[in-house]
């Protein structure tokens, strides 16, 4: 539950770096925040060692309330089962679906009319992402790839396949655009000085 707890403060502080607002006025004034919060919440209740306890699981069905509240109010549907890292910023209402085996790294960025899940029949079948990734509004990525480190997804773009760190992709299915990475897209505090973000900076 600590980490949980940690994670979540990570994500309404991408909130308050951007907005210049508390991180209560945040939690209310961003459906992305409130999804965030109800996402932690789920994680923690379907992946805790003591899920199997009584309390764990009367706690699950008060989630799958507040779960499909938080669907309806902001249009936003995060699978518990997925691991999706701190910091992850929903600037907008919804659209947006991240399934239940997606995987993806810190201080990412999600636009409005994103999705995110599954493709093709092998075991693994979602994608893995990375840190600091930006994904523009209407994008769709499926299936058992990699997204690095850094990438930038363009608006409406269809990925089915793996892409580097640092790379610009767009089109439909995408296709690589530049190396120029998503600096210009994904803003945090501290991110000047983040010894995992320095080694992946343009030199």
């Amino acid at each position: 539950m600590q980490k949980g707890w940690r994670d979540l403060m990570c994500d309404l502080e991408r909130y308050t770096y951007l907005s210049h607002h508390s991180k209560f006025h945040a939690f209310w004034a961003f459906p992305g925040a409130q999804a965030m919060l109800v996402y932690r919440l789920g994680h923690w209740l379907y992946t805790s060692p003591k899920r199997g306890n009584p309390l764990m699981r009367l706690g699950r069905g008060f989630y799958l309330v507040l779960y499909r509240l938080v669907e309806i109010t902001t249009g936003i549907s995060l699978n518990p089962l997925a691991e999706i890292g701190p910091g992850l910023y929903i600037g907008h209402f919804g659209e947006i679906i991240i399934g239940g085996q997606v995987r993806m790294g810190s201080n990412c960025n999600i636009s409005q009319g994103v999705t995110i899940g599954g493709g093709g029949r092998s075991e693994r079948h979602s994608p893995e992402i990375g840190n600091r990734v930006y994904i523009a509004p209407g994008a769709k990525v499926f299936g058992p790839i990699t997204i690095g480190d850094d990438v930038a997804i363009g608006a409406n773009a269809v990925v089915t396949e793996s892409f580097p760190a640092r790379s610009v992709v767009g089109g439909v299915p995408a296709k690589l655009i530049s190396e120029q990475g998503s600096f210009d897209f994904v803003n945090y505090a501290h991110m000047e000085t983040d010894p995992d973000r320095q080694p992946s900076l343009p030199q």
